[in-house]
């Protein structure tokens, strides 16, 4: 099926962009982390998406009025891959703004060895926990 093959195909080019990003933080290269991966890598895979959802999303059955319509919309192939176009894109382009931050206020970057592989694989959680860190390091910095 074809939506299988893209399926892999968005995988593996969201996997590169994860690789620019990372090869971006380790050499401390702007270029890689905040232009390629944090910028041209999201909206290439946004336009995926937005190709996607224009295509298939108001011939699928199902909406988001109810749990059950979503699960409904869900069952659509081609709007499956569209919803997880959509996470790649966002988790990317979330990953990259933490690394920017974290470069930008001189955090260490060890912190983002485990950051972003946890943004990568459970987006919002990987942003909960740069955003209490990055407290707890404001926090920690005030009282010395």
């Amino acid at each position: 099926m074809i939506a299988d093959f893209l399926f892999q195909i968005v995988n593996a080019v969201a996997l590169l962009g994860w690789i620019i990003l990372a090869t971006g933080v380790v050499m401390n290269k702007p270029l890689l982390r905040d232009i390629l991966a944090g910028q041209i890598w999201p909206v290439g895979l946004s336009l995926a998406y937005t190709v996607l959802i224009a295509a298939f999303f108001f011939r699928a059955e199902g909406g988001f009025d109810s749990l059950a319509n979503l699960q409904k919309l869900f069952t659509s192939p081609w709007v499956a891959l569209a919803g997880w176009v959509h996470y790649l894109a966002f988790d990317l382009l979330i990953g990259s703004i933490i690394a920017r931050d974290f470069m930008k206020n001189a955090i260490s970057r060890w912190y983002l060895i485990v950051l972003l592989p946890l943004t990568f694989m459970f987006g919002p959680a990987g942003y909960l926990a740069s955003v209490l860190l990055r407290t707890g390091l404001s926090k920690s910095e005030n009282v010395a």
